[in-house]
Protein backbone atom coordinates (compact mmCIF):
# COMPACT_ATOMS: atom_id res chain seq x y z
CA UNK A 1 0.00 0.00 0.00
CA UNK A 2 2.97 2.72 0.87
CA UNK A 3 5.90 0.89 -0.48
CA UNK A 4 8.98 2.91 -1.24
CA UNK A 5 6.71 6.22 -0.26
CA UNK A 6 8.03 9.13 1.48
CA UNK A 7 5.57 10.45 4.39
CA UNK A 8 6.78 13.30 6.25
CA UNK A 9 4.39 13.28 9.40
CA UNK A 10 4.04 16.62 10.95
CA UNK A 11 3.14 16.34 14.76
CA UNK A 12 1.40 19.58 16.83
CA UNK A 13 0.75 19.93 20.35
CA UNK A 14 -2.55 17.77 21.25
CA UNK A 15 -3.67 15.06 23.34
CA UNK A 16 -4.15 12.86 20.04
CA UNK A 17 -0.12 13.13 20.08
CA UNK A 18 -0.20 9.53 20.79
CA UNK A 19 -1.93 8.57 17.94
CA UNK A 20 0.75 9.57 15.69
CA UNK A 21 2.53 6.55 17.30
CA UNK A 22 0.73 4.31 15.78
CA UNK A 23 0.70 6.00 12.72
CA UNK A 24 4.25 6.12 11.80
CA UNK A 25 4.67 2.32 13.37
CA UNK A 26 1.75 1.00 10.84
CA UNK A 27 3.60 3.19 7.72
CA UNK A 28 6.65 1.67 8.37
CA UNK A 29 5.18 -1.92 8.36
CA UNK A 30 3.75 -0.72 5.09
CA UNK A 31 7.10 -0.63 3.61
CA UNK A 32 7.27 3.32 3.77
CA UNK A 33 10.07 5.77 4.63
CA UNK A 34 8.59 7.92 7.24
CA UNK A 35 10.48 11.29 8.70
CA UNK A 36 8.86 13.17 11.37
CA UNK A 37 8.76 16.83 12.75
CA UNK A 38 6.81 18.44 15.66
CA UNK A 39 5.99 21.22 17.19
CA UNK A 40 7.98 21.94 19.91
CA UNK A 41 4.30 21.78 22.07
CA UNK A 42 4.27 18.56 20.48
CA UNK A 43 7.25 17.54 22.77
CA UNK A 44 5.11 17.68 25.99
CA UNK A 45 2.52 15.09 24.55
CA UNK A 46 5.24 12.38 23.13
CA UNK A 47 8.16 11.95 23.47
CA UNK A 48 11.05 12.67 20.09
CA UNK A 49 12.52 9.32 21.04
CA UNK A 50 9.84 6.76 20.60
CA UNK A 51 9.21 8.82 17.61
CA UNK A 52 12.63 8.23 16.00
CA UNK A 53 13.26 5.19 17.31
CA UNK A 54 9.87 3.77 15.16
CA UNK A 55 10.62 5.81 12.06
CA UNK A 56 14.44 4.93 11.98
CA UNK A 57 14.90 9.02 11.21
CA UNK A 58 15.86 11.44 13.25
CA UNK A 59 13.22 13.40 14.56
CA UNK A 60 13.41 17.47 14.09
CA UNK A 61 11.93 19.61 15.88
CA UNK A 62 13.93 23.50 15.66
CA UNK A 63 14.97 25.34 12.93
CA UNK A 64 18.50 25.75 14.76
CA UNK A 65 19.94 23.15 16.75
CA UNK A 66 23.28 23.93 18.32
CA UNK A 67 25.66 24.92 15.07
CA UNK A 68 23.23 23.29 12.62
CA UNK A 69 20.41 24.38 10.80
CA UNK A 70 17.36 22.15 9.81
CA UNK A 71 16.53 22.30 5.87
CA UNK A 72 12.86 22.53 6.22
CA UNK A 73 13.05 23.48 1.87
CA UNK A 74 14.66 19.58 1.33
CA UNK A 75 12.46 18.24 3.45
CA UNK A 76 9.46 19.37 1.57
CA UNK A 77 10.45 18.38 -1.22
CA UNK A 78 11.69 15.21 -0.04
CA UNK A 79 8.07 13.82 0.70
CA UNK A 80 5.62 12.51 -1.53
CA UNK A 81 3.15 13.46 1.32
CA UNK A 82 3.17 15.63 4.42
CA UNK A 83 0.64 14.64 7.11
CA UNK A 84 0.11 16.86 9.96
CA UNK A 85 -1.82 14.54 12.73
CA UNK A 86 -2.84 15.63 14.55
CA UNK A 87 -3.60 19.74 13.45
CA UNK A 88 -4.12 21.42 16.60
CA UNK A 89 -6.43 24.64 16.83
CA UNK A 90 -3.17 26.92 17.10
CA UNK A 91 -1.52 25.12 14.16
CA UNK A 92 -4.67 25.81 11.74
CA UNK A 93 -4.47 29.69 12.91
CA UNK A 94 -1.09 29.72 11.78
CA UNK A 95 -1.06 27.76 8.66
CA UNK A 96 -4.24 29.56 7.13
CA UNK A 97 -2.28 32.92 8.21
CA UNK A 98 1.00 31.92 6.92
CA UNK A 99 2.86 32.41 9.90
CA UNK A 100 6.38 30.92 10.43
CA UNK A 101 7.16 30.66 14.03
CA UNK A 102 8.83 26.93 14.08
CA UNK A 103 10.26 23.93 11.89
CA UNK A 104 6.90 22.59 11.22
CA UNK A 105 5.41 25.71 10.07
CA UNK A 106 8.34 26.54 7.82
CA UNK A 107 8.20 23.09 6.25
CA UNK A 108 4.47 23.52 5.22
CA UNK A 109 4.99 26.84 3.81
CA UNK A 110 7.84 25.33 1.45
CA UNK A 111 6.39 22.22 0.64
CA UNK A 112 6.56 21.31 -3.00
CA UNK A 113 4.51 17.74 -2.07
CA UNK A 114 0.60 17.44 -1.61
CA UNK A 115 -0.47 18.62 2.31
CA UNK A 116 -2.99 16.68 4.37
CA UNK A 117 -4.05 17.24 7.56
CA UNK A 118 -6.02 15.59 10.74
CA UNK A 119 -7.27 18.07 13.17
CA UNK A 120 -7.63 17.43 16.87
CA UNK A 121 -9.52 19.41 19.34
CA UNK A 122 -12.38 19.64 21.74
CA UNK A 123 -16.20 20.22 20.54
CA UNK A 124 -16.65 23.93 20.40
CA UNK A 125 -13.35 24.53 18.80
CA UNK A 126 -14.06 23.03 16.18
CA UNK A 127 -17.17 24.39 15.32
CA UNK A 128 -16.14 27.70 16.07
CA UNK A 129 -16.59 30.25 13.14
CA UNK A 130 -12.87 31.84 13.14
CA UNK A 131 -11.71 27.39 12.99
CA UNK A 132 -14.34 27.05 10.33
CA UNK A 133 -12.90 29.91 8.40
CA UNK A 134 -9.44 29.07 8.58
CA UNK A 135 -10.06 25.20 7.60
CA UNK A 136 -11.91 26.68 4.65
CA UNK A 137 -8.84 28.71 3.87
CA UNK A 138 -6.78 25.88 3.93
CA UNK A 139 -8.75 24.10 2.18
CA UNK A 140 -8.73 26.77 -0.37
CA UNK A 141 -4.99 26.35 -0.58
CA UNK A 142 -5.15 23.34 -1.51
CA UNK A 143 -4.69 21.09 1.78
CA UNK A 144 -7.11 18.44 1.96
CA UNK A 145 -8.81 18.21 5.27
CA UNK A 146 -9.37 14.23 6.74
CA UNK A 147 -12.54 14.31 8.64
CA UNK A 148 -12.93 14.07 12.27
CA UNK A 149 -14.67 11.52 13.94
CA UNK A 150 -17.15 12.14 17.04
CA UNK A 151 -16.42 10.31 20.50
CA UNK A 152 -15.15 11.16 23.51
CA UNK A 153 -12.77 14.22 24.07
CA UNK A 154 -10.21 15.10 26.18
CA UNK A 155 -12.87 17.77 28.42
CA UNK A 156 -14.80 15.03 29.42
CA UNK A 157 -17.28 16.01 26.69
CA UNK A 158 -18.82 14.11 24.25
CA UNK A 159 -18.87 15.04 20.19
CA UNK A 160 -17.09 16.40 16.81
CA UNK A 161 -13.43 16.95 16.96
CA UNK A 162 -11.63 13.65 18.05
CA UNK A 163 -8.40 13.43 15.77
CA UNK A 164 -9.33 10.01 13.37
CA UNK A 165 -8.23 6.66 13.93
CA UNK A 166 -4.97 5.51 12.40
CA UNK A 167 -6.49 2.52 10.24
CA UNK A 168 -8.52 5.30 9.02
CA UNK A 169 -6.02 8.15 8.10
CA UNK A 170 -4.22 5.33 6.51
CA UNK A 171 -7.19 4.21 4.04
CA UNK A 172 -8.25 8.02 3.30
CA UNK A 173 -4.22 8.82 2.12
CA UNK A 174 -4.27 5.45 0.85
CA UNK A 175 -7.24 6.59 -1.90
CA UNK A 176 -6.85 10.17 -1.68
CA UNK A 177 -2.83 10.42 -2.86
CA UNK A 178 -1.15 6.98 -3.65
CA UNK A 179 -4.17 4.74 -5.65
CA UNK A 180 -3.50 4.39 -9.51
CA UNK A 181 -5.94 5.78 -11.70
CA UNK A 182 -6.97 2.29 -13.27
CA UNK A 183 -10.66 3.67 -13.04
CA UNK A 184 -10.62 6.42 -15.02
CA UNK A 185 -13.33 7.36 -17.57
CA UNK A 186 -15.36 4.02 -15.87
CA UNK A 187 -18.89 4.59 -14.60
CA UNK A 188 -19.12 1.97 -11.32
CA UNK A 189 -22.78 1.47 -10.00
CA UNK A 190 -22.91 0.55 -6.05
CA UNK A 191 -25.61 -0.20 -3.80
CA UNK A 192 -25.37 0.12 0.04
CA UNK A 193 -27.15 -0.10 3.10
CA UNK A 194 -30.06 -2.00 4.44
CA UNK A 195 -34.10 -1.34 3.40
CA UNK A 196 -36.71 -0.34 4.80
CA UNK A 197 -40.36 -1.95 4.12
CA UNK A 198 -42.88 -0.31 6.31
CA UNK A 199 -45.85 -1.65 8.10
CA UNK A 200 -47.17 1.35 8.88
CA UNK A 201 -46.37 5.15 8.75
CA UNK A 202 -44.20 4.59 11.93
CA UNK A 203 -43.03 1.09 11.72
CA UNK A 204 -40.69 -1.17 8.79
CA UNK A 205 -39.10 -4.43 8.38
CA UNK A 206 -35.52 -4.16 8.39
CA UNK A 207 -32.02 -5.22 9.18
CA UNK A 208 -28.98 -4.22 11.02
CA UNK A 209 -26.72 -3.23 7.39
CA UNK A 210 -25.03 -0.27 8.44
CA UNK A 211 -24.17 0.65 4.39
CA UNK A 212 -20.37 0.95 5.13
CA UNK A 213 -19.15 -1.48 3.46
CA UNK A 214 -20.75 -0.67 -0.10
CA UNK A 215 -19.96 3.51 0.78
CA UNK A 216 -16.31 1.81 1.46
CA UNK A 217 -16.69 0.50 -2.17
CA UNK A 218 -17.52 3.54 -3.76
CA UNK A 219 -14.88 5.79 -2.16
CA UNK A 220 -12.29 3.11 -2.92
CA UNK A 221 -13.90 3.44 -6.70
CA UNK A 222 -14.44 7.17 -7.16
CA UNK A 223 -10.62 7.30 -5.78
CA UNK A 224 -9.10 5.31 -8.53
CA UNK A 225 -11.05 7.69 -10.92
CA UNK A 226 -14.28 6.05 -11.48
CA UNK A 227 -17.46 7.92 -11.69
CA UNK A 228 -19.61 6.55 -9.10
CA UNK A 229 -23.60 6.11 -8.29
CA UNK A 230 -24.03 5.23 -5.09
CA UNK A 231 -27.41 3.89 -4.59
CA UNK A 232 -28.12 4.08 -0.64
CA UNK A 233 -30.34 2.79 1.84
CA UNK A 234 -31.23 4.41 4.92
CA UNK A 235 -27.29 5.15 6.59
CA UNK A 236 -25.47 7.33 8.84
CA UNK A 237 -22.57 6.45 6.92
CA UNK A 238 -20.90 9.80 5.42
CA UNK A 239 -19.96 10.34 1.75
CA UNK A 240 -16.82 11.95 0.74
CA UNK A 241 -15.78 11.78 -2.83
CA UNK A 242 -16.36 14.44 -5.12
CA UNK A 243 -16.81 11.49 -7.65
CA UNK A 244 -19.50 9.86 -5.91
CA UNK A 245 -23.64 11.18 -6.42
CA UNK A 246 -25.37 9.43 -3.88
CA UNK A 247 -28.84 8.42 -4.63
CA UNK A 248 -30.84 8.23 -1.17
CA UNK A 249 -33.52 5.77 -1.27
CA UNK A 250 -35.97 3.67 1.40
CA UNK A 251 -37.46 0.24 0.32
CA UNK A 252 -36.46 -2.59 -2.06
CA UNK A 253 -38.79 -1.40 -4.43
CA UNK A 254 -37.04 2.16 -5.01
CA UNK A 255 -33.34 0.68 -4.77
CA UNK A 256 -34.56 -1.68 -7.78
CA UNK A 257 -36.06 0.92 -9.85
CA UNK A 258 -33.26 3.60 -8.97
CA UNK A 259 -30.23 0.68 -10.29
CA UNK A 260 -32.17 -0.67 -12.94
CA UNK A 261 -32.54 2.93 -14.15
CA UNK A 262 -28.54 3.61 -13.54
CA UNK A 263 -27.16 0.18 -15.03
CA UNK A 264 -27.56 0.79 -18.47
CA UNK A 265 -24.66 3.60 -18.68
CA UNK A 266 -22.49 1.08 -15.99
CA UNK A 267 -19.39 -0.68 -16.65
CA UNK A 268 -19.38 -1.86 -13.54
CA UNK A 269 -22.32 -2.95 -11.09
CA UNK A 270 -21.18 -3.92 -7.71
CA UNK A 271 -24.69 -4.74 -5.57
CA UNK A 272 -23.75 -5.12 -1.62
CA UNK A 273 -27.02 -3.62 -0.26
CA UNK A 274 -28.69 -5.79 1.96
CA UNK A 275 -31.98 -5.16 0.41
CA UNK A 276 -35.13 -7.17 1.95
CA UNK A 277 -36.48 -9.95 0.51
CA UNK A 278 -40.20 -9.96 1.75
CA UNK A 279 -42.15 -7.04 2.56
CA UNK A 280 -45.59 -6.06 3.61
CA UNK A 281 -48.34 -7.50 1.46
CA UNK A 282 -50.15 -4.56 2.83
CA UNK A 283 -49.49 -0.98 4.34
CA UNK A 284 -51.64 0.31 6.87
CA UNK A 285 -52.51 3.81 6.42
CA UNK A 286 -52.68 4.54 10.04
CA UNK A 287 -50.68 3.22 12.94
CA UNK A 288 -51.49 -0.75 13.87
CA UNK A 289 -52.92 -0.54 17.42
CA UNK A 290 -51.85 -3.28 19.76
CA UNK A 291 -54.46 -4.99 21.15
CA UNK A 292 -54.56 -8.48 22.64
CA UNK A 293 -54.14 -11.12 20.16
CA UNK A 294 -51.81 -11.65 17.73
CA UNK A 295 -51.06 -10.10 14.48
CA UNK A 296 -50.45 -12.48 11.45
CA UNK A 297 -48.38 -10.52 9.33
CA UNK A 298 -48.38 -11.09 5.37
CA UNK A 299 -45.62 -11.02 3.21
CA UNK A 300 -44.59 -11.31 -0.82
CA UNK A 301 -41.45 -11.10 -2.10
CA UNK A 302 -39.31 -8.29 -3.52
CA UNK A 303 -37.95 -8.12 -6.75
CA UNK A 304 -34.79 -9.43 -7.10
CA UNK A 305 -32.21 -6.46 -7.82
CA UNK A 306 -29.31 -8.92 -9.03
CA UNK A 307 -31.24 -11.26 -11.07
CA UNK A 308 -32.74 -8.26 -12.69
CA UNK A 309 -29.37 -6.94 -13.26
CA UNK A 310 -28.08 -10.13 -14.32
CA UNK A 311 -30.68 -10.42 -17.21
CA UNK A 312 -30.12 -7.19 -18.20
CA UNK A 313 -26.51 -7.26 -18.63
CA UNK A 314 -25.06 -6.18 -21.88
CA UNK A 315 -21.08 -7.47 -23.22
CA UNK A 316 -19.03 -5.87 -21.28
CA UNK A 317 -20.39 -5.24 -18.75
CA UNK A 318 -19.15 -6.43 -15.11
CA UNK A 319 -21.48 -7.69 -11.90
CA UNK A 320 -20.84 -8.21 -8.70
CA UNK A 321 -23.15 -9.64 -6.00
CA UNK A 322 -22.98 -10.36 -2.22
CA UNK A 323 -23.72 -13.09 -0.01
CA UNK A 324 -24.31 -12.97 3.69
CA UNK A 325 -24.60 -16.29 4.68
CA UNK A 326 -24.95 -18.54 7.91
CA UNK A 327 -24.56 -21.89 6.72
CA UNK A 328 -23.47 -23.64 3.60
CA UNK A 329 -21.74 -20.50 2.45
CA UNK A 330 -19.87 -21.69 -0.61
CA UNK A 331 -22.42 -24.07 -2.21
CA UNK A 332 -24.89 -20.75 -1.86
CA UNK A 333 -22.92 -18.17 -2.83
CA UNK A 334 -21.61 -20.62 -6.14
CA UNK A 335 -25.71 -21.18 -6.63
CA UNK A 336 -25.98 -17.71 -6.62
CA UNK A 337 -23.00 -16.94 -9.01
CA UNK A 338 -24.41 -18.81 -11.82
CA UNK A 339 -27.94 -18.42 -10.96
CA UNK A 340 -28.06 -14.51 -11.21
CA UNK A 341 -25.85 -14.09 -14.29
CA UNK A 342 -22.79 -12.38 -12.08
CA UNK A 343 -19.42 -12.15 -12.65
CA UNK A 344 -18.50 -11.97 -9.19
CA UNK A 345 -19.82 -13.24 -5.59
CA UNK A 346 -18.11 -11.84 -2.69
CA UNK A 347 -19.19 -14.07 0.48
CA UNK A 348 -19.53 -13.16 4.05
CA UNK A 349 -20.40 -15.13 7.04
CA UNK A 350 -22.08 -14.20 10.09
CA UNK A 351 -20.24 -17.47 11.89
CA UNK A 352 -16.66 -15.11 11.56
CA UNK A 353 -16.51 -12.69 14.61
CA UNK A 354 -15.86 -9.47 13.45
CA UNK A 355 -17.50 -9.65 10.21
CA UNK A 356 -21.07 -8.47 8.78
CA UNK A 357 -23.20 -5.55 9.82
CA UNK A 358 -22.40 -3.01 11.67
CA UNK A 359 -18.16 -3.99 11.79
CA UNK A 360 -15.73 -1.62 11.30
CA UNK A 361 -14.11 -5.30 9.59
CA UNK A 362 -14.89 -7.93 7.44
CA UNK A 363 -13.31 -10.90 6.56
CA UNK A 364 -14.59 -12.44 2.33
CA UNK A 365 -13.94 -14.93 0.40
CA UNK A 366 -14.53 -13.81 -4.00
CA UNK A 367 -15.58 -16.59 -6.33
CA UNK A 368 -15.32 -15.26 -9.87
CA UNK A 369 -16.83 -16.14 -13.03
CA UNK A 370 -14.13 -17.98 -14.85
CA UNK A 371 -13.40 -20.46 -11.40
CA UNK A 372 -10.93 -18.01 -9.02
CA UNK A 373 -11.90 -18.32 -5.14
CA UNK A 374 -9.93 -15.97 -3.46
CA UNK A 375 -9.89 -16.48 0.78
CA UNK A 376 -8.83 -13.18 2.40
CA UNK A 377 -8.53 -12.79 6.32
CA UNK A 378 -10.00 -10.33 8.61
CA UNK A 379 -9.35 -6.60 7.41
CA UNK A 380 -11.09 -3.11 7.90
CA UNK A 381 -13.90 -2.30 5.12
CA UNK A 382 -11.72 0.20 3.64
CA UNK A 383 -8.44 -2.52 2.96
CA UNK A 384 -11.49 -5.81 1.78
CA UNK A 385 -13.16 -2.69 -0.49
CA UNK A 386 -9.64 -2.75 -2.20
CA UNK A 387 -9.13 -6.07 -2.50
CA UNK A 388 -12.28 -6.10 -4.30
CA UNK A 389 -12.20 -3.35 -6.40
CA UNK A 390 -8.62 -4.73 -7.62
CA UNK A 391 -10.49 -7.65 -9.00
CA UNK A 392 -13.02 -5.77 -10.53
CA UNK A 393 -10.04 -3.75 -12.61
CA UNK A 394 -8.19 -7.01 -13.46
CA UNK A 395 -11.42 -8.55 -14.96
CA UNK A 396 -12.11 -5.26 -16.39
CA UNK A 397 -8.82 -5.23 -18.49
CA UNK A 398 -8.49 -9.41 -18.93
Amino acid sequence: MFQDKKILIGITGSIAAYKSILLVRELVKAGAEVKVVMTPAARDFVSPLTLSTLSKNPVVTDLFHADSWSNHVMLGRWADLLLIAPLSCNTIAKMAHGLCDNLLLATYLSATCPVTVAPAMDEDMWHHPATRANLATLEAHGVTVIPVDKGELASGLYGDGRMAEPPAILAFIDQRFFLPGDLNGKTILVSAGPTHEPLDPVRFIGNHSSGKMGVAIAEESAARGAKVQLVLGPSSVTVHHKNITVHPVQTAEDMYRQCTKLFANADVAIMSAAVADYKPASVAKEKIKKNDGNMVLELVKTTDILQSLGERKKNGQLLVGFALETANEKEYALGKLEKKNADMIVLNSLNDAGAGFGHDTNQVTIFEKGGNELVYGQKTKQQVAKDIVDRVVKMLYA
